[in-house]
């Protein structure tokens, strides 16, 4: 038979262990053996976020450091070659960043790239570009203010139909326009 004084140690420890499992971060593993962070971790490094987190289309809550931070502008600049005398708040605006197995991959939006868009893999032209071909019966290209610039395609007019000329881009393996990302070392 238990006593009363051993029956209440054994509840007042079981409700420590649970409190203190409670309050502690942890990861589990993900796919490829690399921790993945649970909703309960919080990181202000981006470097040490997608270690942790693996693969994400964006940063989420658990990314509390800088919205653009430095040092994956910084080497944005150089892979992308990004001049030095942009301005600073020009290369912020326009930086993007992911992680995509564990690493930090990032995209300067510049000349309108849909860094943030998953690419356009459709083979079926869309209204817009009917349209465009029925006023304009053969033109050698569709411009990507009617395709969309996340299209991988290059498509053109033919007899005023839409047709793909030949694929441009591949999408990387989250789905975005592999062309315009670059990975980013670890620090």
């Amino acid at each position: 038979m238990i006593c009363k004084k051993s029956l209440k140690w054994m509840i007042g420890s079981t409700l420590l262990v649970l409190v203190l499992s409670s309050c502690t971060a942890q990861t589990t593993t993900g796919t490829a053996g690399s921790p993945v962070a649970t909703e309960q971790s919080q990181f202000s490094d981006p470097f040490a976020y997608c270690a942790a987190i693996g693969t994400i289309d964006a940063p989420d809550e658990r990314y509390v450091g800088s919205a653009t931070p430095e040092e994956v502008i910084k080497e944005l600049r150089e892979k992308a070659g990004i001049a030095d005398d942009a301005p600073a708040d020009w290369v912020a605006a326009g930086t993007v960043w992911r992680c995509m197995d564990g690493k930090v991959w990032a995209c300067f939006v510049g000349a309108n790239l849909p860094c943030s868009e998953k690419a356009n893999t459709s083979r079926t032209p869309s209204p817009a570009m009917e349209d465009f071909c029925k006023e304009n019966q053969n033109a050698d290209g569709i411009p990507a203010a009617v395709t969309g610039r996340a299209t991988v395609y290059e498509w053109r007019c033919s007899a005023g139909t839409p047709e793909i000329v030949k694929q441009l881009v591949t999408p990387d393996a989250q789905g975005f326009l592999a062309d315009f990302w670059y990975e980013l070392g670890a620090h």
